[in-house]
């Protein structure tokens, strides 16, 4: 296997950090009798050597050996090895892996299922003669005994099919053969997902339906598997060809239905392992069809309903992160999945319970429809409002926090209590706007635990942090006398945060911060100069004394000094028209898309909108999506100013698609942040 490695000059080669003289240590490794060992050196194969999916001149020298590795059976788990070459193969080195397309021939008849699972794929994306790929391809699902294999092998016909057209009509033909009785309702899905994607014209008009119902038999026949299984003591027979599937293993070798992996080991491939769902082959059935469906939302919602209301829990879970995907990216009206997502808030199904919670959690507001059982959950289990965080600090639990971001009220006696701990959970001020006026009652409290911390107390500025930002949030009066108390006599050392909080509760106060203004006018020759200056205007709007200062921070080292003063300037509006050239400059020249944005907002809110400006928004408002609600949060200000750039608020407000779905992931604020955006482009039409 490993003949020549060592006339390989590695260490003249490249991976992600540097010379890849380690790599001999890392291939001998992944033909390791330990499977400890040969978890971890796969975990540095991707780690190094494809890091992120690249292709180093190290990667191409691997490929050889590689393609060795997963011929010889004497090495274990080679199924992990091919999904590697494909890996390197859909990249920049797929010449390199095209050159041994033959072994792939070899492993698609292997002993080893995991094996010729993995081949399935590959044989269509290398090896360059259509025909005899088809002609394997026809072979194997002729006589392929393993459950899962099938499904390898189906979805390869799908790439089949997009990769040569010009001889997809037999590989269609099959897949049409398939998608009808007398196959069973996994194969059936699989080939339905797959004519959906690539010939909708041959999928069944009542294609929502016909898949729900393979769903249920499909639940119903993992349920009798496992039944059979507990009854007779040992695992059930890999099932005959034709028949419907292994729905409770791999149907390989080994019997275990997971392919690979060394139990307890802590690498970023077995961690991704452990993080695959339960029943992960019905999760691909069911994302290949969502994802054929694309933007027929209506017909992924129908589809939800089925998965959602399933009797199996595991189908009931893979919906909860399909509807996640849906909502995520798509806008319309998804009251009705969420609530069906609220319903799955099961505490005697902890996998489903935490993932319907994970998922809520995200969708901010739109989780409104799911606010009841919510609430009960957190009723009901008081040790999930908080978890534990780093350092003693502690986090708001996830009930907790999606009931909060949800808006519902009934949070905020809840957090009242979470409030009154030692040390209030981190999240606590920037959820609390979600509750908006409801969390009004909350503001005493607050007031009396800033009260409570000693000024110059070690970890003072940490326990205010929160604190601050929920009364910045509520624009909460009464705690200017503590937030000068602690600013005064709080240590040296954790003043610079302490300012930054506390000057966002100025700015959020306004003129209702007037005693602060001595103190904010000292703090204009400080390092939080920038945020001083912007609670100064709006506490006591001084031009003479502000602006100086936010010229100067928005040509600062910083990028968030730069940012903040970009921001304020745009505050001032025609006040700061001193700083048009230095805008106009970072419109321009930002190699930043947000300072670009913000700049070029900023000459709007400043001068009105130009046509020069106006071609730059309009411009970062297409190619940077993530711009998007900086340039509206202006053009509101703007009223009938805005009206040049009015159409794009139209079009915004009529496009499907959310504009963060455009940013390749998903995090947490995607939905909330997407909403705010619509609701200011609505705001910029009511007002042009």
């Amino acid at each position: 296997m490993f003949t020549g490695i060592d006339e390989v000059d590695w260490a003249s080669l490249r991976h992600a950090y540097g010379s890849a003289h380690d790599v001999p240590v890392l291939l001998r490794g992944l033909a390791s009798a330990d499977p400890a060992q040969r978890e971890t050196a796969l975990d540095e194969m991707y780690g190094t050597v494809h890091f992120q999916g690249a292709v180093y001149d190290s990667t191409l020298a691997c490929v050889p050996f590689l393609l060795r590795l997963v011929r010889d059976p004497a090495v274990a788990e080679r199924s992990g090895l091919v999904d590697l070459l494909v890996s390197i193969g859909d990249g920049a080195g797929a010449g390199a892996v095209r050159a041994g397309s033959g072994v792939f021939v070899e492993l698609s008849d292997d002993p080893d299922a995991c094996v010729r699972r993995a081949a399935a794929g590959a044989l269509v994306r290398f090896l360059d003669e259509p025909a005899r790929v088809l002609a394997l391809l026809r072979e194997r699902l002729a006589v392929e005994p393993a459950g899962r294999v099938l499904l390898a092998l189906t979805e390869a016909l799908g790439l089949f099919v997009r990769r040569h057209p010009g001889h997809a009509e037999p590989a269609l033909a099959l897949l049409a053969a398939r998608s009808r009785p007398p196959y069973g309702p996994e194969e059936r899905l699989a080939a339905l997902g797959q004519l959906a994607g690539c010939a909708p014209d041959r999928v069944p008009t009542d294609l929502v339906r016909t898949a729900v119902g393979l769903l249920r038999e499909r639940s119903a026949e993992r349920a009798r598997t496992r039944s059979a299984a507990g009854a007779y003591g040992g695992p059930v027979p890999p099932r005959a060809a034709g028949g419907s599937g292994d729905p409770g293993g791999s149907g390989g070798s080994g019997g275990s239905g997971a392919c690979g992996g060394a139990p307890g080991v802590d690498t970023l491939v077995g961690r991704l392992r452990r993080l695959r769902p339960s029943d992960e082959e019905g999760a691909r059935l069911l994302r290949t069809l969502h994802t054929a469906l694309g933007d027929r939302s209506a017909d992924r919602t129908a589809l939800l309903a089925g998965q959602l209301t399933s009797p199996d829990a595991a189908d009931r879970c893979n919906a909860v992160w399909m509807a996640a995907g849906l909502v995520r990216e798509w806008r319309g009206d998804h009251r009705g999945t969420v609530g069906l997502v609220g319903r799955q808030l099961d505490p005697e199904e902890p996998r489903l319970c935490d993932a319907a919670v994970s998922v809520l959690d995200g969708f901010g507001p739109l989780a409104a429809p799911a606010a009841d059982p919510l609430h009960a959950l957190v009723v009901a289990r008081p040790d999930l409002w908080v978890r534990p965080s780093r350092r003693g600090a502690t986090r708001l639990g996830g009930p907790l926090q999606a009931l909060v971001r949800s808006g519902d009220a009934r949070a905020v006696p809840i957090l009242a209590e979470v409030l009154a701990a030692p040390l209030p959970p981190y999240e606590a001020g920037s959820v609390l706007p979600c509750l908006g006026p409801a969390a009004a009652p909350l503001v005493p409290l607050l007031c009396r635990r800033l009260a409570d911390l000693p000024a110059d107390a070690p970890g003072t500025a940490e326990r205010a942090a929160p604190l601050l930002r929920a009364l910045a949030a509520l624009g909460a009066a009464e705690a200017v006398p503590e937030i000068l108390r602690l600013l005064h006599d709080g240590p040296a050392a954790s003043r610079g945060r302490l300012r930054e909080a506390a000057f966002a509760v100025l700015a959020a106060l306004g003129p209702a911060g007037r005693s602060a203004v001595p103190m904010l006018r000292a703090a204009l020759h400080s390092d939080q100069a920038g945020a001083a200056a912007r609670a100064l205007w709006a506490v006591e709007p001084d031009v003479s004394a502000v602006l100086p200062v936010l010229v100067r921070e928005s040509v600062h080292d910083d990028r968030n000094h730069r940012t903040q003063a970009v921001g304020t300037l745009a505050l001032l509006g025609g006040s700061a028209s001193a700083a048009l050239p230095v805008l106009r400059r970072r419109a321009a020249d930002a190699r930043d898309e947000y300072e670009r944005a913000a700049a070029a907002a900023a000459v709007c809110a400043v001068r009105g909108c130009t046509e020069e400006t106006g071609e730059v928004l309009r411009t970062l408002w297409t190619d940077h999506p993530p711009a998007r609600r900086t340039i509206a949060a202006v053009l509101t200000r703007l009223g009938p100013a805005a009206a040049p750039l009015r159409d794009l608020a139209d079009t915004e407000v009529a496009q499907p698609r959310r504009h963060t779905a455009r940013r390749g992931g998903y995090g947490i604020q995607d939905v909330p942040e997407d909403e705010e955006l619509l609701t200011l482009c609505r705001e910029i039409l009511t007002r042009t």
